[in-house]
């Protein structure tokens, strides 16, 4: 393409050297007008991604032609144009032979709007703009994040230099490290080692060497630091200044004159800043007695027993050291007996005894039961959407995360889409149009459990009658994926049973049937659908399911939907409605009079498996953990079990996203049933360190039905689970279920205890979920499944990590309940060497059994 055909075929080509030479060429008014048509050309091209040499050359003609600072930044500013491999050289000569003088104000502007989710992205042009012009940098957030990203991965040709070095070279180094210690997160992003994987010269390092220097001043960083430990941030976040804070290695000097502030930070700030803090103070003569005893009062508070230890020590030889106060110092050494570790109590009531305390006489206290709240009912589902402007208020209120949410809104949309398909169509319209990612419809790329396109294509499918046609290949799948008859075009077409080992799960398959269905159905007059629930749970009152199809005559119901229905219904016989059902004399009428009168699905049969993995190529499943346990299912042997829910296999696969979320109010009467589906999830949140595993557990728990071992043992991976929401989510369930009367602790804690011993978690994550469930009314169910627990724990060699402290909590629940459980292997622990807080540990819950 020649130059003279089109002006900007430079753009097109990426050719640098031609737009310089073009624009160099112009005079001011033909710049001008050139300026008008490259505005309107890149807005014409938007399907374009300026990048690389065509975002250099498309700056060389913006900062060439356009006349103003804010028309080339809301140029290069657009999303398309990617300014991180642009060449900023000839951008720069172009103006200056142009004699623009707005370039600083340029940079500014682009600085500005660099991309929040990737501050890099556009950076070093901005700061070679900057540097070019001798000007300071801008110090908000973003340009600072920028700059700390562009350090960690530095641009092609400053790879090769260690972070120190450009460190050192960098004009914008004091103006923009003070910065590092007052945006909120950004040590989560500040390098520990440079891009080649040195340690010692990460960012913390790197600044230490820098103040040595007197490149940056040792003060204000040491100052940095210290305010930031006191404005507080995620722990992930403060480790960076911590490591640099500890390089720095303050002097006794430097410490005292920042005395007041670490005492603050020993009493609350998180543990590794109270513990940095508590080194400090302790390298002082001159602490303030009284200052430092009010700190000491929180720090033995504190559930972090390593940092009260070292207080407690601290705490001793102070007395020691003043005779004449020790009596003060007694009585604070004696507030750490109502700490909750049992050998912290101990060590505080021996050191304040030893230095004159008296203790108050022990209270005799009466044996504690369960004091749990009774259940709530459930509550009833929320009323139905009757008119499409709430209907889009609904779909564009965010994701779909809750089966009640995505129930109502295929209840909508079938009512509506019958009644006045153009109203809603008018109203879904502009709501698909603005989110295509949302509503594009389409199988996504790696997650085949995701439901996003299917509801999208159902949407569109009930908004316009020539997108339903469009759709309707789409339907195939699904449809073919669930056995039973669905409409065709020449009637009810019987599809084949799928094999119960299908890539996706069995209530995963039933919604994606029931979205395929809505989607090729839509658009007929429709009451409603069959399933929609009455509670909020998921659950079906079976009289409502009656009165549908009562309303429906003769009409032939959807086929999947009364699927469904028929599994919100509660699992009981009910030979009284099965009667009223058969007397429709409708198909719909006597399925669902077999149905009540079977009391619903039957029961499987269990299976708990440890499955080990073995070398590569026997294990098949990729990315399954070296041990697993679950729970196999089988139908019995008189049921054919053709949707296949009652089957579960060996994991293939430990991922099925937040969608399992939405299983419980598909079976809402089946609680063992759907536990044994969402079990590989929920086990990957205690091996995998998956977060978010566990918030189906509560959705379990207000379900009905018998939990059996499957729900045990999920109970036991989410008081396991690496992240602290899982735990309060398995919390949450163990609670529910307790006040309920349908928690086996036993069971759970058995299998807690096998987990634990096993190695696939250790054993302290569920001592915090545990103490929780004590203190909000549970001390006797905490008991009974400690008293299941602790068997296996302490027969592991070595026993796991955090076995003493639910030695603990075992003790501190057997008393205060005063119901007395054998612990097999409790008395060889307490008898034998090994961990002395082990066998302290031990011997104390063995007295209290003893008593």
């Amino acid at each position: 393409m020649s130059v003279t055909s089109d002006p900007f075929g430079f753009l097109v080509l990426g050719n640098v050297a031609i737009a310089v030479a073009t624009v160099d060429a112009l005079d001011e008014q033909r710049r001008r007008q050139l300026g008008t048509e490259l505005v309107a050309h890149v807005r014409r091209r938007r399907d374009n991604w300026w990048q690389g040499t065509q975002a250099t050359a498309l700056a060389v003609a913006a900062v060439g032609c356009l006349p103003t600072a804010a028309k080339v930044a809301e140029l290069l500013g657009r999303r398309s144009v990617f300014l991180r491999c642009a060449d900023p050289v000839p951008v720069i000569g172009v103006a200056r032979r142009r004699g623009v003088t707005w370039l600083p104000e340029l940079a500014r502007r682009l600085a500005a709007r660099l991309d929040r989710t990737d501050p890099a992205e556009g950076w070093s042009f901005v700061a070679d703009l900057l540097t070019a012009e001798n000007v300071p940098p801008p110090t908000d957030d973003l340009f600072v994040e920028g700059w700390v990203a562009t350090m960690a991965w530095p641009p092609e040709p400053s790879q090769s230099l260690p972070l120190l070095e450009r460190l050192r070279a960098d004009p914008f180094l004091v103006a923009l490290v003070p910065r590092l210690f007052e945006v909120d997160g950004i040590g989560t992003r500040l390098p520990s080692t440079d891009f080649r994987g040195i340690e010692e010269t990460g960012l913390p390092g790197a600044l230490a060497i820098l103040a040595g220097e007197g490149r940056l001043a040792r003060a204000e960083l040491l100052d940095g630091c210290v305010s930031r430990f006191l404005r507080g941030d995620r722990l992930a976040a403060l480790r960076p200044f911590v490591a640099l804070h500890a390089l720095l290695a303050p002097t006794a000097a430097e410490i005292g004159e920042r005395r007041a502030t670490y005492l603050r930070l020993l009493a609350d700030a998180p543990t590794p800043v109270a513990t940095l803090a508590q080194k400090a103070l302790r390298s002082l003569d001159d602490v303030e007695f009284d200052a430092l005893l009010d700190a000491s009062r929180a720090v033995l508070a504190r559930p972090d027993k390593t940092l009260v230890r070292a207080q407690l020590s601290w705490l001793d030889q102070l007395a020691r050291r003043h005779r004449d106060r020790a009596a003060e110092v007694a009585a604070v050494l004696a507030t750490g007996v109502e700490h909750p570790a049992g050998d912290i109590r101990d060590r505080s009531g021996a050191l304040a005894a030893r230095h004159g305390h008296r203790a108050a006489p022990p209270v005799v206290t009466t044996p504690v039961g369960e004091s749990l709240p009774p259940p709530s009912p459930v509550a009833p589902a929320p009323a139905p959407i009757t008119d499409p402007d709430e209907l889009a208020e609904e779909v564009v209120a965010g994701p779909i995360r809750s089966a009640l949410v995505l129930e109502r809104i295929l209840d909508a949309v079938v009512r509506l889409a019958g009644n006045d398909r153009q109203r809603l169509g008018a109203a879904l319209a502009p709501v698909l149009r603005r989110e295509p990612g949302r509503f594009g419809g389409g199988e996504h790329q790696w997650d085949p459990c995701c439901l996003c396109g299917l509801v999208g294509d159902v949407l569109h499918a009930a908004a316009d009658p020539l997108a339903a046609d469009a759709r309707r290949a789409r339907w195939a799948t699904p449809l073919a994926a669930w056995p039973g008859a669905v409409p065709g075009a020449a009637g009810e077409v019987a599809l084949p049973t799928p094999p119960v080992n299908s890539r996706l799960p069995a209530p995963q398959r039933l919604l994606r049937a029931r979205l395929a269905e809505i989607g090729s159905l839509v658009g007929a007059p429709h009451a409603g659908l069959l399933a929609a629930p009455t509670l909020a749970n998921g659950a079906l009152d079976p009289a409502t399911l009656h009165e549908r199809l009562a309303r429906l005559g003769d009409r032939d119901p959807w086929s999947t939907d009364l699927t469904q229905a028929l599994l919100r219904l509660p699992a009981v016989v009910d030979e009284p409605l099965a009667a009223r059902a058969a007397a429709l004399r409708t198909p719909a009428g006597d399925r669902l009079a077999a149905w009540l009168r079977g009391g619903g699905l039957p029961p499987p049969t269990h299976r708990v498996v440890t499955v080990r993995r073995r070398l590569p190529p026997d294990w098949k499943a990729r990315g399954l953990p070296p041990q697993r346990t679950h729970v196999e299912l089988a139908a019995p042997d008189a049921f054919a079990d053709p949707l296949g829910l009652l089957t579960v296999g060996p994991p293939t696969s430990t991922w099925h996203g937040d969608w399992v979320a939405f299983w419980p109010a598909a079976l809402p009467g089946y609680r063992g049933l759907v536990a044994a589906h969402v079990l590989p999830t929920v086990a990957s949140g205690a091996g995998d360190g998956v977060s978010g595993t566990a918030a189906v557990l509560p959705l379990l728990a207000e379900g009905t039905g018998t939990g059996g071992p499957a729900l045990d043992l999920a109970l036991a991976y989410g008081l396991g689970s690496r992240h602290q929401a899982d735990q309060v989510a398995a919390l949450d369930a163990l609670l529910l279920l307790a006040a309920s009367g349908d928690l086996d602790a036993a069971a759970v804690g058995t299998h807690l205890g096998t987990l634990a011993a096993d190695g696939v978690f250790p054993s302290s994550r569920a001592l915090r979920p545990l103490r929780d469930a004590a203190a909000a009314g549970a001390p006797l169910t905490v008991w009974r499944l400690l008293a299941a627990a602790l068997p296996a724990v302490l027969a592991a060699s070595p026993p796991p990590r955090g076995t003493p402290d639910l030695l603990t909590l075992a003790a501190e629940t057997a008393d205060a309940t005063d119901v007395r459980i054998g612990v097999p292997g409790l008395a060889d622990v307490a008898a034998r060497g090994g961990s002395p807080r082990l066998a302290t540990e031990a011997r104390r819950l063995a007295t209290i059994l003893e008593r």
